[in-house]
């Protein structure tokens, strides 16, 4: 450890500064930039007058304490050099915290506005600056300067040179890691060009901020079953309604949010159930006998608890084999009293039994974590009359719950399935945690090609550009290239994944004839030398040399090239969060780049407690049943419970934690059924969905624990159907209340999406690769996490088009606008004098705001306050969830909804086709009716003035200049108070036929004439 600690260090790539303040007295300054860490202080060169200096320099810190590197901060100072006066003065500064740094692999350059020093300083302009963490250590750290300020020290300086974005000598180590390096991950600084082999994956193969974090304090033998406390309909069918219940979790009963301790001590592992289980670990046999006539063996381990019985892997020709495989039986369903573990010996017609052991359950002992875990001991093999026989068998055998460390790879018996108990399934039913790729943008700027060679020398080619990383490709426009040479500077975007896997290849493609396409050359680029950045700074471009298409073999490619060159600029984009999924419910919005992440704000835990009442998605033995199990996402953190086999009421109790950065995410928790088992039904292979729950961040009181069992309800082709009940456990603490109020006051999306935002077709291609992505690795995991499953919990299908959901859309807006139009009836009753005492108090509070209209302003904002303190007492007191009133699914009409499951394109017949078509025209004309209404009204105010009706303006013009005069001598108050008793004016004084404004409004023209 010591060895790391001292070489660890802190690099810092001084790269340019931009705008500087001229302090010289001749528009202009002499910049230089002192650095400040730890202790340690270096300089840089002077730039001599220069306003936007490039030093392009590194400089390396010794951090002497790691563990305190999140307290420290790095200072880059600029100063001008004065040299008459050998003085120097400020230009501004920069401070950076220590969780901002990160590994060399992830660290972009970025540009830093530059702060004041004091209230009266004035500074502007913005600092370039690398900064990451490195432990090489054939790396010596940078020589200090001195404490006098005015010496001029050489300090070590490392130019970087800009072409080597593109350099095959620059090649990274990869890190998923936000910690600091261990023993068991090395990277190692890129400056000698030879690649640092991966790091190895810590103990336990999880990134450590992902791991399940079990604890466990011991709870009475019966817990007490869930009680329901109330149920919120929300003007929907009871069955259908969100209920809260109060059960007995490991931290005590949950009443009204709150946690009533029992006299155990708490523990962090609180928002489950704990379920104790008999934990066996065998590890290995010795000196068992020969069984078979050739004297070898073919051992296997049976372990049987009553009626429930767990098989090891056999191990061919081994006498001596080693399984290290636990099993879990869940304690409440045992009905035996001694456990039998077996050793046979696997033969074609019936195995051959080698030897028992035999526990008596009762005398199992307990294990409680943080307990070192139990040693297993070497038991001697008995025949079955209890006689000793030869070998021993290596075992531990403990009663534990899901807080053990065990507990997430071992075989359980709640999960077991008689169908299947390959070692393959056993893997397909285990929990997991998945850890998302690290989603980029790649942007590529195809500017020009010169010097294009095409087939057919006789012909201008008519070129395009085809760029194609993995299965996305994209072209541009089709160009004539009249003198050999094509502009294009078009943008072209894709969505790639660390580690990068595949390459950019750009080809040039001459279109000679309609549907016949030509190579003229092409240019592979690997992803891995791509500049990376996290803001909207130029890229520096780059000239290729086109490859010539015949070449198969990769060195004969780079060999063999010719004139015709291509210019492109290339860059990943870490400044965008990629968007993977809706942005409605988006459970993460940090960008790719890690230094542009802000402190998290608090953490969020989930107990998935248990599911009741789940309807059957398979017949097995001539009954219906479930293998069912749950997915939770947010953020990069995906995570699944174990499958729990032939139960319709699974009992889950796992937890899981999460790092919580912005309130305005959504958590999201679905259930599904396991199809991988046993034979395959008529849906294939595909894992079914049940049912699934959102939860918004922002709606949860901090510290209060949510219980409440969730309706599990899916829209089917043949309406709406409730699958179950899934029963949760939610709490969100807040670990800073000052960060997450000013959480509220930042831009939801990172700034490069309003600097250079993405059009609306461009942000659906993205996030539909972003989606097809992130369902291919998380399906190469083990056990894999399905297309079907990534797909339903990212909601890739919520922006097709649907009439139940375009009705559900114009009833929401309905909705906002009810206040409005309640205040508009309220109003007109209020003109027609239907409540006279009302009205006139309505007169007398106008009076006095026209004649004191300062008070205006304050009284809105008072009314709205009132407004707010009131509604805190109806304020909602749980979560959001599914409501089939708002979402227009309880009367949906059923060819409706065989619209919204047809696929895209259609595969319906075109009989039905036309039938769609016809109505959802209908529909269309009806909106493009208030489109014109709407239109018409707006031209109508455009020809006031612009004497498309002569008199119509002639008698508005007249109109203005008498009202300017009239207002000029009369004041505003008199105006404002005459205007408002007019329009409130007793029914007496009204006429049943329109206004006089609102007749000459009518009669404006419009340009609906100049239609076709």
């Amino acid at each position: 450890m010591n060895v790391m600690t001292s070489n660890l260090k802190l690099g810092v790539d001084v790269v340019s500064a931009h705008n500087l303040l001229a302090k010289d007295g001749q528009g202009s300054s002499s910049a230089y930039v002192e650095l400040y860490f730890d202790g340690q202080r270096f300089r840089t060169t002077v730039k001599e007058k220069d306003l936007n200096p490039v030093w392009n320099e590194s400089f390396y810190f010794n951090i002497t304490n790691p563990s305190a590197l999140h307290l420290l901060s790095l200072d880059a100072h600029i100063y001008n050099n004065i040299k008459s006066t050998q003085s120097r003065a400020f230009l501004g500064k920069i401070s950076l915290s220590g969780t901002s740094f990160v590994p060399y692999s992830d660290a972009v350059v970025l540009h830093y506005p530059l702060e004041k020093r004091g209230i009266f300083s004035r500074v502007k302009g913005e600092l370039g600056l690398k900064v990451f963490i490195t432990d090489d250590p054939s790396i010596k750290s940078s020589t200090p300067l001195p404490s006098a300020e005015g010496n001029e020290v050489h300090v070590h300086s490392a130019p970087i040179p800009v072409s080597s974005a593109y350099s095959n000598g620059k090649t990274e180590a990869r890190h998923t890691f936000h910690h600091l390096p261990n023993s068991n991950h090395v990277h190692h600084h890129p400056h000698h060009g030879t690649p640092a082999p991966p790091p190895p994956p810590p103990a336990g193969n999880t990134v450590p901020q992902h791991v399940i974090k079990y604890e466990v304090d011991e709870m009475k033998a019966e817990p007490q079953p869930p009680k329901l406390v109330r149920m919120y309909s929300a003007a929907q069918p009871p069955d259908y309604a969100l209920k809260e219940t109060s059960p007995f979790l490991g931290g005590g009963r949950v009443v009204g949010g709150r946690v009533i301790r029992t006299d155990k001590a708490a523990s962090t592992y609180d928002l489950v159930e704990q379920m104790h289980f008999l934990f066996v670990r065998v590890v290995k046999a010795r000196d068992l006998p020969a069984m078979d006539v050739t004297g070898s063996l073919d051992p296997f381990v049976e372990v049987r608890v009553g009626n429930y019985k767990g098989i090891t892997r056999h191990i061919e020709k081994n006498q001596n084999p080693t399984w290290n495989v636990v099993f879990a039986f869940s304690r409440e369903r045992m009905q035996a009293s001694v456990m039998e573990v077996v050793i046979k010996d696997k033969d074609l017609v019936k195995d051959d039994f080698v030897g028992i052991v035999r526990f008596d359950l009762n005398e199992v002992p307990m294990r409680v974590p943080p307990d070192s875990p139990l040693a297993p001991e070497w038991y001697r093999l008995q025949d079955k009359k209890g006689d000793k026989v030869k070998g021993e068998l290596m075992l531990a055998v403990w009663i534990g719950t899901q807080a053990d460390e065990a507990f997430p790879d071992a075989w359980h018996s709640d999960a077991a399935t008689p169908v299947d108990s390959s070692a393959s399934a056993l893997t397909l039913i285990r929990s997991k945690v998945y850890h998302a790729p690290r989603l980029w943008y790649v942007r590529v700027n195809v500017v020009e090609a010169q010097d294009l060679i095409p087939a057919e020398k006789t012909r201008f080619p008519d070129v395009y550009i085809k760029a194609q990383i993995g299965n996305q490709v994209l072209k541009t426009k089709t160009v004539q290239a009249g003198t050999f040479s094509a502009l294009w500077n078009e943008d072209l975007l894709f969505v790639v994944a660390e580690p990068f896997e595949d390459h950019l290849v750009i080809t040039v493609e001459d279109r000679v004839v309609p549907g016949k396409d030509e190579i003229i050359g092409r240019v592979i680029i690997p992803l891995s030398i791509v500049e990376k950045r996290a803001d909207d700074r130029m890229i520096h471009s780059r000239w290729f040399n086109l490859e010539k298409p015949v070449a198969v073999d990769v060195d004969q490619i780079k060999k063999d090239k010719f004139a015709s060159r291509l210019h492109l600029r290339v860059c990943l984009d870490g400044g965008y969060h990629v968007l993977d999924e809706s942005t409605h419910y988006s459970s993460d919005l940090r960008p790719t780049a890690k230094q542009l992440w802000k402190p998290s704000i608090g953490v969020l835990e989930l107990g998935i407690l248990n599911a009741v009442g789940l309807h059957p998605m398979k017949t097995r033995e001539g009954k219906g049943t479930s293998d069912t199990y749950c997915v939770a996402k947010y953020g990069h953190k995906w995570v699944r419970t174990r499958t729990i086999v032939d139960n319709l009421h699974p009992k889950y109790n796992e937890q899981y934690t999460w790092e919580v950065f912005d309130p305005a995410t959504v958590l999201t928790v679905g259930v599904f059924d396991n199809s991988q088992l046993g034979e395959k039904g008529s849906n294939g292979n595909k894992d079914l969905k049940i049912g699934k729950v959102r939860i918004r961040i922002s709606t949860l009181e901090t510290g209060r624990v949510y219980t409440h069992s969730y309706p599990l309800l899916v829209l089917h082709p043949t309406g709406i159907k409730k699958m179950g009940e899934l029963h949760l456990a939610i709490r969100f603490s807040c670990t800073s209340l000052l960060n997450m109020l000013y959480m509220y006051s930042r831009p939801l999306l990172p700034k490069m999406h309003y600097v250079r935002p993405f059009s609306v077709m461009q942000l659906d291609m993205l996030r539909h690769q972003a989606v097809n992505i992130v369902a291919a690795r998380l399906g190469r995991a083990e056990p894999p996490l399905r297309k079907e499953v990534v797909e339903y919990m990212s909601d890739v299908d919520s922006h097709l088009w649907s009439m139940r959901r375009s009705k559900a859309n114009f009833f929401r807006l309905m909705s906002v606008f009810s206040g409005v139009f309640s205040v508009g009836k309220w109003f007109g009753d209020l003109c027609m004098w239907r409540n006279p005492i009302t009205t006139v108090l309505v007169h007398v509070l106008f009076i006095m705001l026209v004649c004191f209209p300062e008070l205006i302003l304050p009284t809105v904002f008072l009314y709205m306050f009132l407004i707010g303190v009131w509604n805190f007492r109806y304020r909602p007191r749980y979560p959001p969830h599914m409501n089939t009133k708002i979402s227009q699914a309880e009367n949906v009409h059923p060819d409706e909804l065989d619209e919204e499951f047809d696929t895209f394109p259609t595969s319906r017949s075109p009989e039905i086709v036309r039938l769609r078509y016809d109505r959802l025209r209908s529909v269309a004309g009806r909106i493009q009716t208030v489109v014109g209404d709407v239109a018409t009204q707006g031209e109508r105010m455009q020809s006031l003035l612009s004497w498309r009706d002569p008199r119509a303006t002639a008698i508005c013009v007249t109109f203005c200049l008498v009202a300017a005069i009239v207002l000029y001598v009369t004041p505003f108050q008199a105006v404002a108070a005459l205007t408002g008793i007019y329009i409130m004016r007793h029914p007496r004084f009204r006429r049943r036929v329109p206004s006089v404004p609102v007749n000459f409004f009518r009669r404006l023209p419009a340009r609906t004439d100049s239609m076709l």
